[in-house]
């Protein structure tokens, strides 16, 4: 395999930024369903959020004569401002000359791919610290669970998952006009779940019965998607769960920045034509081609009524 010139790394550079913006990775699900992606044109603006003018009664008749009403949709509340991130994937010029003898190997898009898995990770656990701080949530929209009332406590069956999961959709519908759509929960939080004597109670009445699926999970909550945050990371010490023993209910839809007034738990605010992977370079001194990707982001919490969070659901 030839050295690649400078002319070369500029030619490959268009295709190395599409394998950055298609690889999905599977360290974000739950930041691509809470906070789904707005693209914008410049990296601050006004935050588009959602008020409560869409359910007002207004007398839309008039006299002969008169002024016709006006209604204004959706409005702003505080800004955003896009935060640069940057990382380079490096493929030393020995793995390149080894790399020739075995076909079909592409290092530098394997480079591209790691440091979006690492980005990737990043974010998720930026859209985890927003979307579970319970500090962003009003008196009605949050509890948390304890002792028998947690749904991994069956001994005497005294919590009631379906009740909780209903209170939170009631907390949400009164708020925004809408049911939450969206059920996301920990690891830990899906293995309570998926075999919690009331939940299979409403699932089957045969005694040897198998935990839940995600689908049979959804159809029961009456939600469109039940998501397994199942992103982990490492803290230094161990390895911990992004989404912990949360459970959130949320109604999120994407929208572009025209559809004012969409009542959505979040958006994520990127910079039109990111992530890009800038022209890759050569450094001689540590014989080593590197691959810049860059991105331009924030996820925002447009609509926390939107929400509603179960903090400590299991023990």
């Amino acid at each position: 395999m030839s050295h690649m010139t400078t002319s070369q790394a500029r030619v490959i550079d268009p295709v190395l930024t599409e394998v950055a913006r298609g690889y999905g990775g599977n360290q974000s699900p739950v930041a691509d369903v809470l906070f789904p992606t707005v693209r914008v044109g410049q990296r601050g603006g006004r935050i588009v959020s959602f008020g409560p003018d869409d359910f007002k009664l207004l007398t839309t008749s008039r006299a002969p004569g008169a002024n016709t009403k006006r209604v204004a949709f959706g409005y702003t509340s505080g800004s955003f401002a896009l935060v640069d991130y940057s990382l380079e994937g490096s493929v030393p010029i020995e793995l390149m000359q080894e790399a020739e003898a075995v076909p079909g190997i592409d290092l530098a898009s394997g480079a591209v791919r790691k440091v979006r898995n690492i980005m990737s990770l990043e974010r998720e656990k930026q859209a985890a610290d927003l979307a579970l701080n319970a500090a962003s949530y009003g008196a009605s929209n949050k509890i948390t669970l304890a002792g028998t009332d947690q749904w991994d406590q069956y001994a005497e069956v005294a919590s009631d998952p379906v009740a909780d999961i209903n209170t939170g959709k009631e907390a949400v519908r009164g708020q925004i006009g809408q049911r939450p759509n969206i059920l996301v929960v920990g690891p830990k939080v899906l293995t309570a779940l998926r075999s919690h004597p009331k939940v299979l109670d409403r699932l089957s009445t045969a005694s040897d019965r198998p935990p839940a699926t995600l689908a049979q999970l959804a159809a029961l909550f009456e939600v469109d998607r039940v998501v397994e945050g199942g992103a982990v990371y490492h803290n230094g010490t161990s390895f911990a769960d992004v989404w912990g023993k949360f459970a959130l209910l949320a109604y999120t839809t994407p929208a572009s920045l025209a559809e004012m007034g969409s009542p959505s738990f979040g958006y994520t605010y990127q910079l039109d034509g990111y992530p890009l992977v800038e022209e890759a370079y050569y450094e001689r001194n540590s014989k080593t081609w590197y691959y810049p990707v860059t991105d331009a982001r924030q996820p925002v919490l447009a609509g926390a009524s939107a929400g509603y969070l179960i903090s400590a659901a299991v023990a």
